[in-house]
């Protein structure tokens, strides 16, 4: 079914189209693959040790019969990973440039984990030049705009294709199983509330013709408040997990992580509250690097403030006009993002 405005207000919420049963429109192909599932196939983990070696496991087994590289970045969860690749191994860090300007550089701390473990470090260079031409093939392959971290994936995904590998393994997914999303689990949330803090972007603040999305959360709903940690584990993750498993196959390049396949049982919400969020993570990782700090970092850091300060915002009919001003530069994103896949939309429709 063909709902322009739904899909575009699902975007904008949750970024995804959060009905399987709508589209954007019939000028595209159905959807190219059933998206990635992990429900009731997920080791209950307990203890940070059967955390550990539950990785172990992992890792020994996907590298039995291809050839896998680790994509590390800058914090504990992939720190962890990356002390059971074998020695030797490539390691694959992200690097956001902005030219002129100081932002957030993961690869020196990945240097020293590749150091520690004797892996091989390569970086992979990110500018802003590489959405503007990687869009259209992310956003063909999707069928949808992206989540802004698909174009890194891709990119990396390409350079690890060309060097040899079959599988690109990430730590994705830490943060949702082991209670990492502390901002959304510091209390308990109203339907209402959540529904605004959760959202990436209202539509009613972007589209002129909108709908407002509650039902996907509504169904973590009892007795007014919301599950968080329940829509985080099982809508968030399958969400933010397809959007790596999206990058990852439109390169050609098999999709790995241990994190999708446990639960953690049971999550101590009241440790996560006093402070302590992914507390096993950070049990595990000190266990492993008893003389490295723990760090706090950035999910997947891209200078999206640095990158839009001077867009113009955008232009189509479907738009407020100066719908951008005082929005952070993530926001701007997924508007530019939209409007980039409307205007690729009008293209495709024209035959272009």
């Amino acid at each position: 079914m063909v709902d322009k405005i739904y899909a575009m207000s699902s975007f904008l919420q949750y970024r995804t189209v959060c009905d399987p049963q709508v589209s954007f429109t019939t000028a595209m192909d159905a959807p190219r693959k059933k998206n990635v599932s992990f429900r009731g196939s997920r080791t209950p983990i307990h203890m940070s040790d059967e955390l550990l070696l539950f990785i172990e496991n992992y890792i020994l087994k996907s590298m039995e019969n291809r050839k896998v590289a680790l994509a590390l970045s800058g914090g504990i969860d992939s720190a962890i990973c990356a002390k059971y690749m074998p020695k030797g191994s490539v390691a694959y860090t992200f690097k956001c440039v902005v030219p002129g300007k100081n932002v957030t550089d993961e690869s020196i701390r990945a240097k020293e984990i590749c150091r520690i473990n004797n892996l091989e470090h390569r970086i992979v260079e990110i500018y802003w030049e590489d959405f503007e031409s990687l869009s259209p093939i992310l956003m063909k392959h999707k069928r949808a705009p992206f989540h802004s971290i698909e174009v890194q994936i891709y990119k990396a995904a390409l350079q690890a294709r060309k060097d040899g590998f079959e599988g690109l393994l990430f730590a994705e997914g830490a943060d949702v199983v082991f209670g990492g999303l502390s901002g959304l689990l510091s209390r308990d949330y109203a339907l209402g509330e959540f529904v605004e803090r959760y959202s990436f972007v209202m539509p009613y603040k972007v589209l002129k013709d909108f709908t407002i999305i509650t039902e996907l959360v509504e169904n973590y709903c009892d007795g007014g408040f919301i599950d968080a940690h329940g829509f985080i584990e099982q809508q968030f993750f399958l969400e933010y997990i397809n959007s790596y498993d999206n990058a990852c196959d439109a390169a050609c390049m098999e999709f790995l992580s241990p994190f999708m396949h446990m639960v953690h049982q049971p999550l101590d919400m009241r440790r996560i509250r006093r402070g302590e969020a992914k507390y096993l993570m950070r049990e595990a990782f000190t266990t492993l690097y008893p003389h490295l700090p723990l760090t706090e970092k950035t999910p997947m850091p891209r200078p999206m403030d640095e990158w839009f300060a001077n867009w113009e915002g955008p232009k189509r009919p479907e738009f407020w006009e100066n719908c951008h001003v005082n929005m952070t530069g993530d926001q701007k994103y997924y508007i530019w993002a939209l409007e980039r896949f409307l205007n690729l939309l009008d293209e495709m429709e024209a035959g272009e």
